[in-house]
Formats: structure tokens, C-alpha cells, sequence
């Protein structure tokens, strides 16, 4: 699906905690002006976050927030908002940030939050979802944006990517498999959500005006 830039480019804000290749993706995809917005500025809780080398090398600004500087979750959380509410963002994106929210942080962003989770959710809410899907001897296996509520990795879904798991993978090479699809998928959700195409209202996904179904539009290439 494709879509026509019409409204003002969104401004977007990313939380990392690691390599940051979900960030490079949606990075590519501004750059080539598939997606109608600018990244304002990267945030990691960690220090040694290659997200950040990646945002360097495309000039975004970054900035590292450690969670262990802070006594609780409500204080890390609290300076998380400042930062991200300074830079006045339409979207806010997780990609690998490894913290779970307090209810006052999620509530905040409820409709312009976004988040990916390799697994075909509900199944494998989540870690380990790859050795878990072998283990349960699935026939599929994927990745899932979904916007972010309060129930980890429960918020309702936007799109979906399935790949078939084959006899001879394993966790290695299903992760990596599952990587694919996820570089696919977000910058799409992104794209679709710059847009005003992509939409939560009332706790209801929609695309295009239209409400999605409980497992959100199944994407293919």
C-alpha cells in the first residue's frame, strides 16, 4: 500500500536501549522521504547503545537517560517525559527500548506510541519469543507493531508480518529472518501513521477510516 504525503511532517521521538536497527530502517525511510516526518531526537537508557552511533551518522540528536541513575521507575519515567515533551513530538516510537512504563507514562502517549515485538501477538508476549515459538512447535512465527498501553505488549495491533518457520531454523536464524520482516513493517506503521492513514481512537486501530481487525493489517511482500 502506498500513500500520498498530505498533512505537516509529524515530529518523532525514539527510545533505544541497543543496536538500534529498527531505528536505521525507519531512519532509511525518512531519508527517502517515504515517511512525512523528522526524528527530533534519539534517547537511550544506555550509554554504549549503538542507536546513538546510528543517529550521530545521520546528524539526529541523542541523548542518554540511565535508568540506574534514578532510585525508582516513576522518577526514570518522569525524566523521560521531560525530554521527550521538549521536543513537542506527534509520535513516539520504542524501538528495543527495554523498560517497562509506568501507567502515568503510557496514558500520556496512548495514541501516538508505537512499539514492535517479534512474535505474532498475543502468542509469546515477551522475551525469548523465537526459542518459544520452536519450542511450541508453531508453523508460523513474526513481528508485531502495536500501539502502547498499559499490558505489556497488549496494546491493540496495527500490522503484522508472518513468515513460515522452516525445519531446519533455530532461534539464530529464525531472529534473523523475523529481523527482515520487522525493518518492513515499522517504517510502514510510521509512514501509514505521518499520514493521518493510521489512527487509535477509541482504543479501535483504524487505516484509512477503516477499523482493522483484532491482529491489524497482515502484511506481505
Amino acid at each position: 500500500m502506498t500513500s500520498t504525503m498530505t498533512s505537516a511532517a509529524k515530529r518523532i521521538v525514539v527510545l533505544i536501549s541497543g543496536s538500534g536497527s529498527n531505528l536505521q530502517a525507519i531512519i532509511d525511510a525518512v531519508n527517502a522521504q517515504r515517511i512525512n516526518g523528522n526524528i527530533q531526537m534519539v534517547i537511550s537508557n544506555k550509554d554504549d547503545a549503538y542507536g546513538l552511533e546510528r543517529a550521530r551518522q545521520a546528524d539526529i540528536p541523542g541523548c542518554v537517560i540511565r535508568h540506574t541513575d534514578y532510585s525508582d521507575r516513576d522518577s526514570f519515567d518522569q525524566a523521560l517525559i521531560a525530554e521527550i515533551d521538549s521536543h513537542s513530538p506527534d509520535l513516539v516510537i520504542l524501538a528495543g527500548f527495554m523498560r517497562i512504563f509506568t501507567p502515568e507514562f503510557v496514558n500520556r502517549y496512548s495514541d501516538r506510541m508505537l512499539n514492535i515485538h517479534p512474535s505474532l501477538l498475543p502468542k509469546f508476549k515477551g522475551l525469548n519469543t523465537h526459542q518459544r515459538a520452536l519450542d511450541d512447535a508453531e508453523a508460523q512465527h513474526g513481528c508485531t507493531v502495536h500501539f502502547v498501553t498499559e499490558e505489556l505488549d497488549g496494546g491493540p495491533l496495527a500490522i503484522q508480518a508472518a513468515i513460515d518457520i522452516l525445519p531446519e531454523d533455530n532461534a539464530s536464524t529464525l531472529q534473523q529472518r523475523v529481523h527482515r520482516q520487522e525493518h518492513n513493517i515499522y517504517p510502514l506503521a510510521v509512514e501509514w501513521f505521518c499520514n493521518d492513514r493510521l489512527q487509535l481512537i477509541s482504543g479501535q486501530v483504524q487505516l484509512d477510516g477503516i477499523s482493522l481487525d483484532s491482529q491489524g493489517y497482515q502484511y506481505t511482500e
